[in-house]
């Protein structure tokens, strides 16, 4: 009986994500260990890291940019620049709250997510690349919620 109900959970696990979830959670709380898929389970346990780090990943790169456009383009800043540096920082903040061991990973993350925000930010602006250093200029002050650079 219970082989029949794995072969069935790791079915429904291929054919429909949402309902296996609304299982999955559904045993859990019963305590019901047969009816768990033990192995998509702990995949999709592990996979929820991973999506926070590529959020603070890709919401550095966001960030690092327009901290970039913000410092070697003075006469076209905007209020959305502003707005942009704001939101992410605000939502690194939250994400750092929710998963505070993310924050041993936020330097090498940085320093990862720098050279996309360098050439994103030459694309964007029309700034020659070697207009921009190679390493992050502010790096110790990016999560600063008031800072912005000159």
């Amino acid at each position: 009986m219970a082989t029949k109900l794995k072969r069935r959970t790791g079915e429904l696990y291929e054919q429909d994500f949402v309902r296996w979830t609304e299982d999955q959670a559904a045993a859990l709380r019963a305590g019901d260990l047969d009816a768990l898929d033990l192995e998509n389970l702990a995949e999709e346990i592990e996979s929820l890291g991973g999506n926070n780090r590529r959020e603070l990943d890709s919401r550095l790169e966001v960030l690092l940019m327009h901290l970039l456009k913000w410092r070697y383009q003075p006469r076209k800043r905007t209020g959305s620049w502003e707005s942009t540096i704001r939101s992410q920082r605000r939502e690194i903040a939250k994400l750092l709250g929710q998963s505070p061991s993310l924050r041993r990973e936020v330097d090498a993350m940085m320093a990862g997510a720098y050279p996309v925000a360098r050439r994103n930010a030459a694309a964007e602006t029309g700034l020659p690349l070697d207009t921009l250093p190679e390493t992050c200029p502010f790096a110790d002050r990016v999560l600063e919620d008031e800072w912005l650079p000159d």
